[in-house]
């Protein structure tokens, strides 16, 4: 089967993904995921995959996984996995309208991810349009959390792909129209000052401001940023009054490196500032921790497979070891063969410039079917 072959339309992928990006699905509204679920469970359920619901937990919207049919259903396959949470508040779609601009269209969550898990989608379609049976059967799995770390579904995933052979992450492509076969490892803190109140007019010099601490924390924070292990502040809330000397302030912090050697040393580093300083009690805790994956013969094989699709098509396919996170570093970490980046090319994630590429739908939508076409 040559997936040059398939009749991919760009024009109807888009049609397509548009009801997926104008469905806002920020990952802290379980609501607003769960309805990005069921416009997906629908999808599927049409193209003749048993669908089951796995229901949230810990506050997240839940879990769908999709098997398609096949001879072989039940033995070891394809997993496909992709997140439905973004990063865009419910409202964003007003500020960021769907809109095509030449080879540009853009949308909340259109690069990350919806567009990849829509080609995704799409390759499995054209496949059985053509009357091509697989040689593994494809599961498809749509969590809810991993914009805020993969808290509630970790557990899921890694068992889904513990019986599985291959896993397939269509997260979006790199800039150069290549693959991820690696991430960095990525940790995240939560941070929490303690101080003392009092009258912000009238008896300033009694209370102890936590936002004060957490402001000189911060900078503590930033200055740790090595070459090997970065380290940034990106939430923080404090006070509630402006004639109230701050009682608390909360923060959370990430920490990224290459080694995992270094973030062990990162997060050492970051639980030391737990303390008490100018009577303000600084907390420092562990929130969800990423960890590294470093491409092994199995992932490098899957590599060479994509690689060799990609040249048949007409395109160089490179690779690299990325940051950012995904839940390729699960199971890539566990040893399964993953490959990662296979969605669509594009830009401006998580920014109110998000974009794909359009002509990169059916470029990794033929990509991804040739992979599924020919795994084994």
């Amino acid at each position: 089967m040559n997936p040059a072959n398939l009749p991919f339309d760009s024009e109807a992928m888009l049609e397509g993904l548009r009801g997926w990006v104008e469905c806002e699905s920020p990952t802290w509204d379980a609501s607003a995921v769960n309805r990005m679920l069921d416009i997906a469970a629908r999808d599927m359920a049409i193209m003749g995959a048993t669908i089951e619901r796995i229901a949230g937990r810990q506050g997240f919207g839940g879990v769908i996984r999709a098997r398609f049919p096949h001879p072989k259903q039940g033995e070891p396959g394809i997993l496909i996995a992709g997140h439905m949470d973004t990063v865009h508040p419910v409202g964003t779609i007003e500020k960021l309208k769907w809109r095509r601009e030449g080879n540009k269209c853009y949308g909340p969550g259109i690069y990350d991810m919806k567009g990849g898990n829509y080609l995704a989608l799409e390759a499995i379609r054209q496949l059985a349009r053509a009357a091509f049976t697989t040689p593994l059967p494809i599961t498809v799995l749509f969590t809810p959390d991993e914009e805020v770390g993969t808290p509630s579904t970790r557990d899921i995933i890694e068992a889904e792909a513990a019986r599985n052979k291959y896993v397939l992450v269509p997260e979006p492509g790199r800039a150069d129209n290549g693959v991820t076969t690696g991430r960095y490892a990525i940790a995240r803190f939560n941070l929490e000052a303690t101080g003392r109140p009092s009258h912000a007019g009238a008896r300033l010099s009694a209370g102890r401001s936590a936002i004060r601490e957490m402001a000189r924390q911060i900078l503590a924070i930033d200055a740790m940023t090595t070459e090997d292990c970065t380290f940034s502040v990106g939430v923080v809330h404090g006070g509630q009054w402006v004639n109230c000397v701050a009682t608390t302030a909360t923060g959370e912090a990430l920490s990224m490196a290459k080694r995992q050697a270094d973030l062990d040393r990162g997060v050492e580093r970051m639980l030391a500032l737990s303390g008490t300083s100018n009577d303000v009690a600084f907390k420092v805790t562990r929130g969800v921790t990423r960890p590294v994956w470093e491409p092994d013969a199995g992932t490098m094989a899957l590599y060479e497979k994509a690689r060799d699709i990609a040249r048949s098509l007409g395109a160089e396919l490179p690779h690299a070891s990325s940051g950012g996170g995904s839940d390729g570093n699960f199971t890539g970490a566990m040893g399964i063969p993953t490959l990662d980046g296979l969605g669509v090319r594009g830009g401006n994630g998580h920014t109110l410039e998000e974009y794909i590429e359009v002509e990169s739908l059916v470029e990794r939508g033929r990509l991804m079917a040739g992979l599924l076409a020919t795994l084994e």
